[in-house]
């Protein structure tokens, strides 16, 4: 999350984006031994997503974040503004929750054609309200001025081809791709993630 903020200043940074590159390389430094480990007794694929409403302080455009765990580490993950300004939380989550879902269908197509299949294929999200609207096809005037391209995740929902559930925000393994969180939710979503020194135990 810091790298893709202080990233958008590169044509002309200041003293404080160079304290923020100090500290992302701190960070690296303290976390070399980390590696991307597979090793889950059941290879299932395992969708997340969430958004940071309003994070951009200039654009006032959300970040979005989502990631797609296999076998328990990590194999796509993204974090991005969102192209439009969301006009709420629920509509941040809404947009975030529809790219997840493009990139989850796209690696289970993926893995079935390595010949493994699961009985359902869920992606995890944060907001109530927002997997409300994700499985509410009729005619909202939440919804209205949201672009058409997003509205596709309801067919995939009614057509089973993916699940949405809720997870807690403490076991959401994407909120540390939106926002900056303190350690010890950062170790949560990092074991999420599989990151972690392979010499240590995963439970």
């Amino acid at each position: 999350m810091p790298l893709g903020s202080s990233s958008r200043f590169l044509s002309n940074p200041g003293k404080e984006h160079w304290s923020v590159v100090k500290w992302i390389m701190q960070y690296i430094r303290g976390t070399t031994k980390r590696c991307l480990c597979l090793g889950s007794d059941k290879p299932q694929l395992v969708g997340y997503s969430d958004a940071d409403m309003a994070g951009d302080i200039d654009s006032r455009k959300s970040t979005k974040g989502y990631l797609v765990t296999f076998a328990g580490g990590a194999v796509s993950w993204q974090s991005k503004l969102q192209k439009c300004v969301a006009l709420s939380t629920t509509e941040a989550e809404y947009i975030a929750i529809t790219e997840a879902c493009k990139e989850m269908l796209w690696m289970k197509k993926f893995v079935q054609e390595l010949g493994l299949q699961q009985e359902k294929y869920t992606v995890f999200c944060d907001s109530q309200s927002a997997i409300h609207l994700c499985k509410n096809s009729s005619f909202h005037s939440r919804s209205k001025h949201i672009d058409v391209r997003y509205h596709w995740i309801r067919d995939v929902l009614e057509d089973g081809l993916l699940s949405l559930e809720k997870i807690s925000t403490e076991d959401n393994g994407t909120d540390m791709m939106t926002k900056i969180l303190p350690r010890g939710n950062n170790e949560v979503c990092c074991k999420k993630a599989g990151l972690m020194d392979p010499t240590s135990s995963r439970s």
